[in-house]
């Protein structure tokens, strides 16, 4: 498995040599229902489209998950797997290969050489009081490699089921919003899923680095943790899981459990 951040949240998965665009924003500024006032997000150098891309997955319809300007800059021949929320915005740019998740349904994808990647699609955030959009689980065919991924830190208990899962990515800082709480779980989040999913790996995800900030929006959110702190949780908590922290543009190499490698970095 190798993971390549892309910064925010998207990422680059290379499993079972099936290349899947997670999440991506790419392309132009991301804001929120093209409110700049409110929120505008630059790229300091905006990262490069992959050359090949053989799957686009996306966990919920909103702009920092869906990106419009992204999508619209993307073959459209390229295969999508998302959330039932995103399947009128993807369809309504011109993608042909449109696939919607419910939860716990599941997704598989084949190639010619390798058994391929099947995603199962899990709760993920809920988004007002009627939607709850999707996490998932990517598992490889070949080694059964596994990977969880869920943004905002709302983890399903049916998650433990699976366990073990080798890595996830998901936040490791909580941010709350005043008069509404916590809109991403961190820290603690997280430490309740290593130890739900016998994590072996954990990967901050939704924490930009190489990003600007403007707009109401940034000056409200109170960031609280991060990797540190997590880490600090996991020791007291006796568990083995280890943080990584790539940066934007690493690309980590995850070896199957089964091997002695320790996880490599190539910028």
């Amino acid at each position: 498995m190798y993971l390549t951040w892309l910064d925010n949240n998207s990422w680059l998965i290379d499993l079972d040599e099936v290349r899947i665009l997670l999440d991506p924003w790419l392309v132009g500024p991301l804001t929120v229902g093209n409110q700049e006032w409110l929120l505008k997000v630059t790229h300091r150098t905006p990262p490069a489209i992959p050359d090949r891309v053989d799957l686009i997955l996306l966990s919920q319809g909103l702009e920092d998950h869906a990106h419009v300007e992204t999508l619209k800059a993307l073959d459209k021949a390229i295969p999508v797997v998302c959330s039932p929320n995103a399947v009128s915005l993807v369809t309504g740019l011109g993608y042909g290969s449109v696939t919607a998740l419910a939860h716990d349904e599941t997704y598989t994808h084949e190639t010619y050489t390798h058994k391929g990647v099947s995603i199962q699609a899990f709760p993920g955030s809920p988004i007002g009081p009627f939607l709850t959009e999707n996490a998932y689980v990517l598992t490889g065919q070949t080694e059964g490699t596994r990977l969880y991924y869920e943004p905002h830190g709302f983890h399903a208990p049916a998650l433990a089921d699976l366990a073990p899962v080798d890595v996830a990515i998901a936040p490791l800082m909580t941010v709350k919003l005043p008069l509404v709480g916590a809109i991403i779980q961190g820290q603690e989040s997280a430490v309740d899923l290593a130890r739900s999913l016998c994590l072996r790996y954990l990967l901050p995800t939704g924490a930009g680095q190489a990003v600007d900030y403007a707009g109401l929006l940034p000056s409200l959110l109170k960031g609280e943790g991060g990797p540190a702190e997590c880490r600090a949780l996991l020791a007291q908590a006796g568990l083995a899981t280890e943080v990584l922290e790539p940066k934007p543009g690493d690309c980590l190499s995850i070896a199957p459990a089964s091997s002695p490698e320790t996880p490599s970095v190539a910028a």
